[in-house]
């Protein structure tokens, strides 16, 4: 998939749209696959984790889901490394295997009450085998839809990972919210949280199918070179950009968990909104989220991604301690959803261009390596901790402490964003 000119063929039109949306609907059922346990776990928690302090319960399912973020890291190198020097194909091919074979644990585990301390155990396993995969399915699709975007228009294409990321978050939410129709909360909390974990694990094998069509898009020579995929490789040459993605993805990982899979149990936690009426405002808001992707995309491609990134850190460091201080007295549903909806526009100048801001740093090579690790990394460190934290300190009577922890780390993430280059540099691949 290379052109020598700005000009495409409608035929090299086709094919690039045709890999993108075959690589982004993969994309979609692994982050479902993945976000399901975040938005049935008020149901299962229980389950897995007897206790009095509903509040103790979901504290403990948020240790679990943070412990699947720190195998990331090591998904972020392995699957990089296979993408760097087997191929972007047959990375993203594992990863949407290994998530199928999460979900399909994770949905027949037998709880506390049949097999005691094993229940919690095997329920931590299964997460950590899917924190493998998705850290390895970031850094890859990342790198893939970046290397296929078509130049001028790179962040309009690429906003597509961001779109899909979020769609499987929205139909995680939405599947809780037509089982909430049909399911009285006992039956939910008894077997019907199982259900989004059998539907993911079937998505997931469709997502495979996809997969297999998708186009290689690097060269053998790239694959080859002996640097490719490897750690002395990107470290040699490129470690002050992997410090840079490091620094602005910390950031940009903590914010976007903070208002999308936390923000449902602080409105129920918090705010002490009904499960279902949380459940409806995260989904409309996680909609008007995914539709905006494109539109911040596209602004990005006029304005350039720094500024962009700009914007990003410089918002979120002045809004969010009012907006989650207005969310936790609110009362009014509109208003959440309206407060909500905004924080998320902030974040979108980040998310829509997240993958190709990073692939931009680094080579064919070990583009790939560089994305996977050092997104991983921030990811597991802030993005994966970001429910732990806050309901950490909510135990401990510091519930806004974390509002400030958001803010600073949104301030250095502005720092970062100022050493990223004024004029974005065009992929390898392209030339």
């Amino acid at each position: 998939m290379t052109t020598t000119s700005d000009y495409y063929t409608g035929e090299e039109r086709s094919k690039r749209i045709f890999a993108i949306v075959g690589a982004s609907s993969g994309n979609l059922v692994e982050w479902f696959d993945f976000y399901v346990y975040a938005f049935s776990a008020i149901y299962f928690a229980s389950a897995f984790f007897p206790s009095d302090d509903p509040t103790v319960q979901l504290l403990n399912t948020a240790g679990v889901f943070a412990a699947g973020f720190l195998m990331r890291p090591i998904g972020g190198w392995l699957f990089g490394r296979v993408a760097d020097r087997h191929g972007r194909k047959n990375s993203l091919m594992i990863s949407v295997l290994m998530m199928c074979a999460g979900s399909l644990v994770i949905a027949c585990l037998p709880t506390y009450a049949s097999i005691g301390a094993w229940a919690p155990a095997l329920l931590l396993m299964a997460r950590l085998f899917q924190g493998l995969s998705v850290g390895g399915e970031y850094g890859t699709t990342a790198t893939y839809m970046s290397e296929v975007a078509m130049r001028g228009q790179r962040g309009f294409f690429a906003s597509f990972q961001y779109v899909t990321l979020i769609g499987g978050q929205l139909l995680a939410v939405l599947v809780i919210v037509v089982l909430q129709q049909f399911l009285s909360e006992d039956e939910l909390r008894a077997w019907g949280w199982r259900i989004p974990f059998v539907i993911g694990a079937i998505a997931a094998l469709v997502s495979l199918y996809l997969r297999r069509s998708l186009e290689e898009t690097t060269s053998a020579e790239d694959r080859n070179d002996k640097e490719a995929g490897s750690i002395a490789g990107l470290f040699k040459h490129h470690t002050a950009a992997f410090i840079t993605v490091l620094g602005y993805t910390a950031g940009g990982s903590l914010i976007f968990y903070t208002f999308t899979t936390y923000m449902q149990k602080y409105l129920v936690n918090t705010a002490h909104m009904p499960a279902k009426t949380a459940s409806y405002i995260m989904t409309g808001a996680l909609f008007l989220y995914m539709c905006m992707q494109p539109l911040f995309g596209m602004l990005s491609d006029r304005i350039s991604r720094r500024n962009s990134m700009l914007l990003f850190g410089a918002l979120g460091t002045i809004f969010t301690v009012p907006i989650m201080l207005t969310l936790k007295t609110v009362t009014n549903p509109f208003l959440a959803f309206v407060l909500i909806t905004l924080a998320l526009a902030i974040v979108s100048f980040y998310t829509s261009i997240s993958g190709l801001v990073k692939a931009e740093m680094f080579p064919t090579q070990v583009r790939a390596l560089g994305v996977g690790l050092a997104y991983a990394v921030a990811n597991a460190l802030f993005g994966g901790t970001a429910e732990y934290v806050a309901l950490g300190l909510k135990t401990m009577g510091m519930e806004n402490t974390f509002y400030w922890y958001v803010t600073v780390m949104m301030a250095i993430a502005f720092l970062f964003s100022l050493r990223l280059p004024r004029q974005a540099a065009y992929l390898h691949t392209d030339h």
